[in-house]
């Protein structure tokens, strides 16, 4: 379902998560939603300098993709959101921001029935870019690691593209960890607290 192109630096996690209900009538429990405070005592991985500055060597790797100002990986993002107050979208966005927020890496989280196979994971062509709002704004992502379709990358570790975005009718997720060879295991550890989440908000999960 999912082919990876070679990277030195890649080590990626992804799986599919299956909803009961659609997500607008799945509400995230209150102890998904306590993790998306910056000072959450019971998250079993904390980032830290040396988390943040392999996510940005892995980003960097190809030499066209600069991850700053705007580009920062979202693992970045997050935390300066959630200084500010995270605010909860629907529970497969949650669980992602939660386990992105204290593992300090990306994830990207798509919705299944808005990907069109085959799905693949490579660095976008140079000069790509998509809109990953609903306000219209674009990213350039050439040269980034990016999760493709069809019809061009449509999510990776910085934005996510509005396309593929979930939504209130979303029943099925594809989710990727994007982690790397320089922090080993940390990937599988986020990925396995990250199914937790989603266990704890009445999904269930498949390794794919």
């Amino acid at each position: 379902m999912l082919t990876v192109a070679p990277h030195p630096l890649l080590e990626l996690v992804a799986f599919v998560a299956t909803f009961p209900r659609p997500l607008g009538e799945c509400p995230s429990p209150p102890t998904l939603l306590a993790g998306l405070a910056l000072e959450f005592a019971d998250a079993p991985l904390r980032s830290d300098d040396g988390v943040r500055a392999a996510v940005r060597d892995l980003l960097r790797h190809g030499g066209s993709f600069k991850p700053t100002g705007r580009s920062k990986p979202a693992s970045e993002y997050l935390i300066k959101a959630a200084s500010e107050g995270l605010q909860a979208i629907n529970a497969a966005v949650d669980a992602c921001n939660v386990a992105s927020l204290h593992s300090g890496l990306p994830i990207s989280v798509v919705d299944l029935a808005l990907v069109v196979p085959p799905l693949r994971v490579e660095l976008a062509p140079a000069g790509f870019a998509y809109v990953f709002n609903r306000s219209g704004q674009e990213i350039a992502v050439g040269g980034l690691l990016s999760l493709c379709d069809a019809q061009g990358p449509c999510a990776g570790p910085v934005k996510d593209s509005q396309r593929t975005k979930t939504n209130a009718d979303t029943t099925r997720t594809l989710s990727l960890v994007w982690g790397s060879v320089a922090l080993p295991g940390r990937a599988a550890a986020t990925a396995s607290w990250y199914r937790e989440l989603l266990h704890s908000a009445g999904a269930s999960t498949a390794d794919l």
